[in-house]
């Protein structure tokens, strides 16, 4: 939630942003993401606060608001040293929003691309302060789902661990259906990318890829798509080339059997006893250049509390608001102080925040204080339904069918002209000449005896999963999910809008009394464009075929669960390579 710019100024808003949310002004913005969009407030007493408030095609989706309610109330319990806590909220209003505590500091993200990697002494009290924080989040029933570096905040006194629990309530609901995942890939658990339930013990994993992260400046599954890393998060070992020897415990947290991994308690012994001294976080917890720009932070939060509210700017088309941390800024609203200036103390005396203007109310708001039970919120208008916002992203283009019957009508006329205007000369060869061109020989007779390729030896592949707009390609070892907008119209198979398709449109549905193998899928020519998932079963089979020769028994194992906020089909390949002659169509 920390978006300020270099030297603590922040965004101001933007055309369309709004200037108060229930009673509280809004006076920048800190960020925004798949959920939502962050803005800077202030209590009534004049404390800073982090305010996001949820999409719109989110709001309109019952199942979400149903899990965000619960995720609000669960978050509430959360009082941790190393947690942001709750502050207010509204989960039944037009649009739902959240305000936590505003933590004055950059993101481990942020930090590590502006300034490097983290010594150690500091890498190890990041993890002890976020292994104290996952215990308090595990206590109250929450799983994160969603630790990584942008969602670790550096304050002077230690992290912050951000939107835990948040990201759940986004399963299975209208954010699956705008292209925005739930957890991000190279911070995942190998179980979270097979599909497979999350614990605990999914943050501990987590845990370890963000130690890594901050140690060395990169994960320890390597960059790139983020199907190739999670392949590599599932089956390879981790990459902890040059990792501290101190750090050598991360492996652990790193295991691929969820058991096999420490707990946040063991997490914090383990850096006890690989500091030489014992730990304390203070003010000098971290280096001196990100110490300098958590207090231009703080005089930049303390500056805009008392400014009135500025006229909202039209976006910048260079400047997107999702990185605002990697564009030039434009003019600040708070210039950041010089070394002459005077150091401003921590905890800064803020002045009440400027009323708006006496034609637009402002109702006071429900302050929950981050201490005791929840105070009781006043009535809120009640909330309308409306039908949910599910987009659908628009089908690759269909092959153009028309257009290859008509090349290949062209081409069989041509054919056949020059075959006319070449019969004289045919007529002249030597009868017994050998055909060489043709690739099944002569038998003397002028009359061909093509036989069979030779049986290739078959190769397995099981649990590829495939997700939607993903496809494969039988020669690549193993095949791997690719995403190409060009590509997948050429590709041997991928799954699209509840079916498994081949761009050679050569499938065949095998039935249950059918044995797969490859001379099954040789014999069987009942050839289908597609084959929808309502025809298939946990091992109904069919066979693919394509224009380069390989033939592929495919294996259906099913589809990712419904707690699953991706989706994807798992599928057992057996390839048999260059299995028949390439057509001229492949």
């Amino acid at each position: 939630m920390a978006g300020a710019r270099p030297g603590g100024q922040f965004r101001p808003l933007e055309s369309g942003d709004p200037t108060a949310v229930a009673g509280y002004r809004l006076a920048a913005r800190l960020g925004a993401g798949g959920m939502g969009t962050v803005y800077l407030s202030y209590t009534p007493g004049g404390h800073p606060i982090a305010l996001k408030t949820i999409r719109p095609e989110l709001s309109e989706d019952p199942e979400f608001r149903r899990r965000f309610q619960q995720e609000v109330k669960a978050a509430q319990r959360v009082q941790g040293l190393y947690t942001a806590p709750v502050i207010d909220y509204d989960t039944e209003g037009t649009q739902p929003w959240l305000a936590v505590a505003y933590v004055a500091g950059p993101s481990l993200a942020s930090a590590v691309a502006e300034h490097g990697p983290l010594p150690v002494p500091s890498v190890l009290l990041l993890l002890a302060g976020m292994a104290e924080a996952l215990s308090v989040i595990h206590g109250a029933g929450i799983v994160h789902r969603d630790l990584k570096p942008s969602n670790v905040l550096l304050a002077s006194d230690g992290p912050r661990v951000i939107d835990f629990g948040i990201a759940r309530a986004a399963d299975a609901t209208a954010l699956t259906g705008t292209g925005v995942s739930i957890g991000t890939p190279a911070f995942m658990s190998p179980e979270q990318a097979a599909g497979k339930p999350v614990t605990p013990a999914s943050d501990v994993f987590a845990l370890g890829q963000v130690a890594a992260f901050a140690a060395r400046g990169t994960g320890a599954y390597g960059d790139g798509p983020s199907h190739a890393v999670l392949y590599r998060i599932v089956h390879e070992e981790p990459d902890l080339t040059g990792l501290p020897e101190q750090l050598g415990f991360i492996a652990r947290c790193l295991a691929k059997d969820p058991a096999g991994r420490p707990s946040p308690a063991e997490i914090i012994s383990l850096c006890q006893g690989a500091s030489p001294t014992p730990l304390r976080q203070s003010g000098s917890w971290l280096p001196e250049a990100i110490a300098a720009q958590i207090t231009q932070r703080v005089s930049a939060s303390a500056a805009l509390a008392g400014a009135p509210t500025a006229a909202p700017a039209a976006p910048s088309p260079t400047a997107p608001v999702t990185q605002p941390d990697l564009t030039p800024p434009p003019a600040p609203i708070h210039a950041a102080p010089t070394a002459a200036a005077t150091p401003v103390p921590p905890v800064p005396s803020f002045g009440p925040p400027v009323p708006p203007p006496q034609h637009q109310p402002r109702p006071q708001p429900t302050f929950q204080p981050s201490y005791g039970p929840p105070a009781p919120t006043a009535p809120r208008p009640p909330f309308v339904q409306q039908p949910a916002w599910r987009p659908h992203p628009l089908p690759p283009p269909k092959q153009n069918k028309a257009g290859k019957w008509i090349g290949i009508t062209v081409g069989v006329v041509a054919g056949l002209f020059w075959l006319g205007s070449c019969a004289s000369f045919i007529q002249g060869l030597d009868d017994s000449s050998d055909s060489s061109s043709s690739s099944g020989g002569s038998d003397g007779t002028g009359s061909s005896s093509a036989e069979p390729l030779p049986d290739p030896k078959p190769v397995t592949y099981q649990g590829v999963n495939i997700p939607d707009g993903y496809y494969v390609q039988f020669a690549d070892s193993p095949p791997k999910p690719l995403n190409d907008d060009v590509d997948i119209y050429y590709s041997d198979l991928y799954y699209y809008d509840d079916a498994l398709r081949s761009s050679d449109d050569k499938i065949v549905l095998l039935n249950n009394a059918q044995q797969g193998s490859l001379q099954t899928c040789r014999e069987e020519t009942r050839y289908a464009e597609s084959v929808s998932l309502s025809q298939l079963s946990k091992g109904s089979q069919f066979c693919v075929h394509t224009g380069s020769g390989h033939i592929a028994l495919v294996t259906f194992r099913g589809t990712a669960p419904q707690s699953d906020p991706s989706d994807y089909v798992s599928l057992d390949l057996t390839i048999w390579r260059n299995a028949e002659e390439p057509s001229s169509a492949g």
